[in-house]
């Protein structure tokens, strides 16, 4: 999966598999989650956020399951 450099304190990138919604956050201490079953408008508002690990801890993190 292709991911996206993103400018954050704890995240180095983030990639997103519509057909499958599968959401991949790569983390600066190198470890690599992915989350199932997110929708595109969950991923929109991750990359559209100003701060990505808040919006990871209060709307993915405890939502939705990790492969």
């Amino acid at each position: 999966m292709q991911r996206q450099s993103v400018a954050s304190r704890n995240v180095k990138s983030i990639g997103y598999a519509p057909v499958t919604r599968i959401l991949e956050v790569e983390f600066l201490n190198g470890s690599v989650y992915r989350y199932l079953g997110v929708p595109s408008s969950v991923y929109s508002g991750l990359m559209a956020a100003s701060s990505k690990g808040t919006y990871l801890s209060q709307n993915v993190k405890s939502v939705y399951p990790l492969s």
